[in-house]
């Protein structure tokens, strides 16, 4: 039987261990394989056959309503007092306060004052004790287990206020928590409504209103001036400047026209255009970009990971710490049932792991969102955290610290030959080349109306050069280490050479096995805004930022002295840049590797972090790198390093604050000074501080 693989978004799923639960009970329905639940990004992926009515059956006990991915739901968005929750919320608390007014009226253990308290813990903890009463019957002990126990325990030994006060302040607990969740995830609700619903189709000389759900590979997309673009594709037709911000996070308009790429949720601003779609729907830059936040989202942190594992230990020896505080001294130090009993059970609400196991979530979920609306994709609480501890950051030159579009600069004469035969034999041959210096070459020939000559056996030469056969004569271009093997190059040219290298420029020699004929200098621009880069990372405490490059070091040298670089490697074959950087990670230990994607795939993935450039215009740059910076600018890196560091920073906070409040709490129980509701009060102030704190990096600004 083959099986269904289902997509479904998720509403109402408010906290960690009620995803694990709804988990746990998707798994329990027997036509159900395997359960993928992505609780940052509320996504559920079901391997197998089973009904919305099964799934959100499984999902009762928390009112989690299922949804397939593909329908598009105008999710409502509940006041606050609309939802059921908060309204018994809500009387619980009213109650709770006639129950105090009564029991100084009457008294605290009047009828009348046990029957109010009693009525605000039935009405305000309906869920909690129905939730925990069937958790304790399977022996699954999580946080309503623990507040269940400590609720009946206080009634049972005649603390219906204390009892009641738990209850409404777990019920805050449990808001704030659904509540922080929710504002964390509303960063992929932004990007999923970034992009139209509709597109304005044209087929022969009739416009049509399409959903991009029926838009084919092909068809021609009308674009007027201020309209959001529906899907990615090539302009055809007029030019325009295009907002591309909310993919690249580029404030700066992008002037496009004919043969142009233009990407979904983009909006064009004054021209019309007209734009042959080169994608479907579920294939766009803004959906990749959907689905790997998503999935990043969904992988767990290693903080989160230890915090999730501790927790796994950390309830159950709670449990038992507060079985042996309730019944130890009564049983062999003639303590007082009453109050150990009481005691017991303050240990019991103070330990539970509520602030400790949303500490880590939130702020991983919160920080990605950020982000992705900046522009870099971080593909992994793993990465976030690994980004925020490095201590080196290597940079392949071409295309990242420089403009990549390289320009040659000036052609010398060696011999009989003219500039223009220089140049005309050169553009011949590395018409065939693949590498940039090879399209610089090319410019310049197309620029002074160069015509170019045949070509036969052209053969590369990697790391060097290349060699072609022209009017039966070898001819040779390429690196001067290329001829240095084969010739000895006078003195006056070695001098030559040095001269422009040492002014930053890559040099090639045209030549036969027994003449030089020529030299082309090129140079590849420094981005502006590079050296200001490197200023920024040393700021942040990067120690090393090193340049990776194929050029002769006396190049390298200048344009690592240009950008006040700690270190630059030279004259790299692209095996060698693995090399590197495999032996910088044993050398400082975090290293991350920024480049294209493209070319320097395997140094980006034996990096710590790999970390590519442009990713809107390149699937590979998306697929290889751990962060992808969308625009083609490396200002967003201090900005993705910053906010790494300052994610890192929260979680140890939150998790140093959680687990010292919980210390603290736990030593006032000897002395007898902690009471219930102070237990439940500590535990809630812990969730909302720790909430409050990683709710910050929302504000983190680019």
């Amino acid at each position: 039987m083959s099986e269904d693989k289902n997509v479904y978004r998720l509403q109402g799923l408010s906290c960690t261990n009620c995803a694990a639960k709804f988990e746990k009970n998707l798994r329990d329905i027997e036509t159900v394989n395997d359960v993928q639940l992505n609780f940052g990004a509320s996504k559920l992926t079901v391997l197998g056959n089973a009904s919305i009515e099964e799934l959100e059956k499984a999902g009762a006990f928390d009112g989690i309503k299922v949804v397939p991915a593909n329908q598009k739901v105008q999710e409502k968005r509940e006041s606050i007092w609309k939802k059921r929750e908060n309204q018994r919320t809500f009387i619980s608390a009213l109650l709770l306060l006639l129950g105090y007014i009564s029991s100084v009226i009457y008294d605290e253990e009047s009828n009348q004052t046990i029957f109010i308290f009693g009525l605000s813990i039935l009405i305000g903890g309906y869920n909690l004790i129905k939730v925990g009463l069937v958790n304790l019957t399977k022996l699954q002990f999580d946080m309503k287990t623990l507040m269940t126990i400590a609720v009946i325990g206080a009634a049972i030994i005649g603390e219906w206020g204390e009892g009641a006060v738990v209850v409404f302040l777990f019920a805050i607990s449990e808001a704030l928590e659904s509540y922080s969740m929710d504002k964390a995830r509303q960063s992929i609700r932004t990007l999923m409504d970034i992009a139209p619903n509709t597109a304005i189709i044209k087929r022969g000389k009739n416009e049509f209103d399409v959903a991009v759900e029926d838009i084919q590979i092909g068809d021609v997309m009308i674009l007027k001036p201020g309209q959001k673009i529906a899907m990615d594709g090539e302009v055809i037709l007029g030019q325009s400047s295009i907002n591309q911000a909310s993919i690249t996070g580029e404030s700066v308009p992008v002037h496009k026209m004919i043969g142009d790429e233009v990407y979904a949720g983009t909006l064009n601003e004054e021209g019309s255009l007209e734009v042959r779609v080169t994608k479907r729907v579920e294939d766009t830059t803004i959906a990749k970009i959907i689905h790997l936040v998503e999935e990043a989202q969904a992988e767990k942190a290693p903080s989160q990971q230890f915090v999730d594992k501790f927790a796994k230990y950390y309830t159950p020896a709670i449990m038992l710490i507060s079985l042996l505080v309730a019944v130890f001294p009564p049983l062999f130090l003639g303590g007082d049932w009453s109050e150990w009993i009481y005691r017991g059970l303050a240990v019991l609400v103070v330990g539970c792991p509520c602030a400790l196991v949303v500490s880590t979530p939130v702020a991983i979920v919160t920080a990605i969102g950020n982000a992705a609306r900046n522009g870099v994709l971080i593909k992994g609480g793993i990465h976030l955290e690994e980004a925020g501890r490095l201590k080196v950051v290597a940079f392949d030159k071409t295309g990242t610290l420089t403009k990549g579009t390289p320009e040659v600069t000036s052609v010398v004469s060696l011999s009989e030959m003219n500039i223009s035969e220089i140049l005309q034999l050169s553009a011949s041959i590395e018409k065939f080349s693949q590498h940039p210096l090879a399209s610089a070459i090319m410019k310049e020939a197309e620029k002074q109306k160069i015509e170019l000559v045949p070509v036969v056996d052209f053969q590369s030469i990697t790391g060097k050069g290349a060699k072609a056969t022209i009017d039966d004569q070898v001819i040779y271009i390429g690196s001067p280490n290329l001829f240095r093997e084969t010739h000895s190059i006078l003195s006056t040219i070695e001098a030559q050479v040095k001269a422009l290298q040492m002014d930053g420029k890559t040099v090639m020699l045209l030549g036969t096995e027994y003449e030089l004929k020529g030299l082309i200098a090129v140079a590849d621009q420094v981005r502006e805004n590079s050296l200001n880069v490197i200023k920024k990372l040393h700021k942040l405490g990067i120690q090393k930022t090193i340049m990776l490059t194929g050029d002769n070091q006396a190049t390298g040298s200048a344009i690592g002295k240009q950008l006040e670089l700690t270190d630059v490697r030279a004259e790299l074959m692209p095996q060698d840049k693995l090399s590197v950087i495999k032996s910088l990670r044993e050398e400082h230990g975090k290293v991350a590797m920024v480049g294209d994607g493209v070319n320097d795939a395997p140094a980006l993935a034996s990096a710590t972090v790999g970390i590519a450039m442009g990713g809107a215009g390149t699937d590979t740059a998306l697929e290889t790198a751990d962060i992808a910076l969308m625009a083609d600018d490396l200002e967003k890196l201090p900005y993705t390093i910053a906010l790494s560091r300052k994610t890192l920073n929260i979680i140890y906070q939150n998790v140093a604050f959680a687990f010292g409040l919980k210390v603290l709490a736990l030593v006032l129980i000897i002395p007898g000074w902690l009471t219930l509701w102070m237990a439940i009060f500590a535990d809630m102030g812990a969730t909302l501080i720790v909430v409050l704190n990683s709710l910050r990096l929302i504000r983190t600004k680019y």
